[in-house]
């Protein structure tokens, strides 16, 4: 090995190395710059028209877009949120109370069950519920009390909270300002060719754009649709019950119906026919509608991304990433996808050479 080799091998392992501990540095704020690098991505093209408008003066045109992101997006998120976490502190305390007891009302469910369904789950040895009442009743308590920790523990941690959101905010002005210079030395970086690095960076921007702006509209659409139907409904906690809804619609397909249709199916056995009828109704017709039209629209036309990819991915990056995982998860698959169209055109076109 000469000079020139050691050199280059030993710079690599440097750049590895200080690439490592840079992640490192980086990983207690980790949801901030997240956040703070997917909200610049999303509100680059507002900025970039503010920056015509505004003969060009960077800071003025960041510091705008910075504020109209805190209006549309962070505060309302950040209300809506703690709304979630007071109610959810008050269904967990019934719960804990007994006044709220879903082991019951599953049990109600089983009672009203036809004779040929009764018969069924005796014949398949399902007829003793107990077991399935008293994990239905352990999964609520723990759901709920898993909200009423994160209540209190963000209570207890705002200091904390509040570094990270600044670290967002100042993080997310200097890449809405330096955005364009930081992607040119990002693309200047990358050991690929012009035309993938075009490509891939291209399909990232393209992915996270379309899943945060997709998700976000469908979850709210849905949420705000399931919280209201509750409420006509008289079912108590609609608003938790939306925001779960809306959570779980981040989900392709499957998602908000998670929620309304066990409750629908409840109404139904216990003798409350119209309110089972119109929810299931509602729900297929008009939640699921949502569903159906929306998110092929603003996710799955912008990504090209299959229905189940989408799914499993999202499903996949939520268990590694936490709630990050819902933008993670459909990249990965996205930038994994055309990373492998691209390595099959390059063999085809070396091939025909």
């Amino acid at each position: 090995m000469n000079s020139s080799e050691f050199q280059q091998k030993a710079f690599v392992l440097l750049l590895v190395v200080v690439s490592l501990a840079f992640i490192w540095i980086l990983l207690p704020f980790y949801g901030a710059v997240f956040w703070g690098s997917v909200l610049a991505i999303i509100f680059t093209p507002f900025y970039r028209r503010l920056l015509a408008m505004m003969n060009q003066r960077k800071n003025l045109a960041a510091l705008t877009t910075l504020l109209l992101c805190l209006i549309i997006v962070i505060l309302p998120f950040t209300f809506m949120a703690a709304a979630l976490l007071q109610e959810g502190l008050m269904v967990y305390q019934r719960i804990r109370s007994g006044e709220l007891n879903f082991g019951a009302y599953f049990q109600q469910v089983v009672t009203a069950l036809p004779p040929w369904m009764s018969s069924f789950l005796e014949n398949v040895g399902l007829k003793d519920t107990s077991e399935l009442k008293d994990m239905l009743s352990n999964g609520a308590l723990q759901g709920s009390q898993l909200i009423a920790t994160q209540a209190l523990s963000i209570g207890q941690n705002t200091f904390e909270f509040i570094v990270s959101f600044g670290i967002m905010l100042y993080l997310l002005f200097f890449l809405l300002r330096d955005g364009a210079v930081l992607s040119v030395r990002i693309k200047h970086a990358i050991p690929l060719s012009l035309e993938h690095k075009r490509l891939l960076l291209s399909k990232f921007t393209t992915v996270v754009r379309a899943t945060v702006k997709g998700n976000v509209a469908v979850a709210a659409t849905q949420g705000a649709l399931g919280g209201l139907i509750f409420s006509f409904l008289g079912i108590q906690g609609a608003l938790l019950w939306g925001c779960v809804m809306a959570f779980l619609s981040l989900l392709p397909a499957v998602g908000a119906s998670l929620i309304w249709a066990p409750v629908a199916i409840y109404f139904l056995f216990t003798g409350a026919i119209w309110q089972g009828l119109t929810l299931t109704a509602f729900g297929v017709l008009v939640i699921g509608l949502v569903d159906n039209l929306l998110r092929p629209l603003l996710v799955g036309k912008d990504t090209q991304l299959p229905d189940y990819v989408v799914l499993i991915s999202t499903l996949g990056g939520m268990v590694l990433f936490g709630l990050n995982g819902f933008v993670i998860g459909p990249v990965i698959a996205a930038l994994f996808i055309a990373a492998w169209d691209l390595f099959s055109a390059t063999r085809e076109t070396n091939k025909g050479q």
